[in-house]
């Protein structure tokens, strides 16, 4: 089995792998926004209010779709790692340009190949992984040669510019990753609830663009692909003036 895996951010953030059908490519140094529909931009009714929003980690998720490659792929597995430990802040201003965001996730926190996750993401992830594999996935995921946990706990990012690219609100994050900082430009959806409001997003990112080596033996023959999809959901909830 493949035991090595990397994060994306957002996050964020990023193992084994076993892809029938390989995620879409991303161009080089960016990530490929999702095609865009015209409910997606959202009535001035729908925008949340301006104001200081805390991110409620109970509802709010990060999950990475992570790949297997190589000759002797079919030895592995394709894994879906979620986090539930998301935290930070979101400001929302008068104008998307104004607004800022920044969150946290713990690495700790990750959580290998849970049942339903990998069921609510179809073929490509059949089936229950063994508890041993699972085990072995996040040590080696969270140990010194990827994520690095003890020296670096946590998985950080911020946002750097909120704008509108061809009608979709766009983000320059910054991500940090086992000491590494990157940056990268990341399509989301913003809408509001009567909670507060939420924020969805869904990309490829490649292991590298955030500084990890994806793990890789045999000369290639067993290997984790380098791109992965990053899919992460937050709830907010606006907070009381002080």
């Amino acid at each position: 089995m493949l035991k090595r895996f990397c994060i994306s951010a957002a996050a964020a953030v990023l193992l084994s792998c076993t892809a029938t059908k390989p995620p879409p490519s991303a161009p080089p140094g960016g990530v490929q926004a999702p095609p865009q529909t015209p409910a997606q931009r959202l009535p001035p009714a729908e925008v949340p209010s301006a104001g200081n929003y805390r991110i409620d980690s109970s509802r709010s998720e990060l999950r990475l779709l992570v790949y297997r490659a190589g000759a002797l792929a079919n030895l592995g597995h394709n894994h879906v790692i979620l986090n539930r430990s998301v935290n930070g802040s979101i400001s929302v201003a008068p104008t998307l340009g104004a607004s800022s965001f920044s969150l946290s996730a713990a690495v700790a926190a990750f959580i290998v190949d849970d049942s339903q996750a990998r069921s609510e993401e179809g073929e490509d992830f059949p089936g229950d992984v063994p508890d041993d594999a699972k085990s072995g996935t996040w040590n080696n995921m969270t140990g010194p040669a990827v994520l690095n946990s003890v020296r670096y706990p946590v998985i950080s990012m911020r946002s750097v510019r909120l704008e509108e690219l061809q009608g979709t609100p766009t983000a320059t994050v910054a991500v940090s990753v086992a000491g590494h900082e990157s940056t990268v430009t990341v399509p989301f959806i913003l809408k509001k609830e009567v909670y507060g409001l939420s924020a969805m997003a869904s990309f490829e990112l490649r292991q590298t663009a955030v500084g990890i080596t994806p793990f890789s033996l045999m000369l290639g023959a067993l290997a984790v692909r380098d791109a992965m999809q990053v899919k992460l959901k937050v709830i907010a909830q606006l907070e009381a003036p002080r």
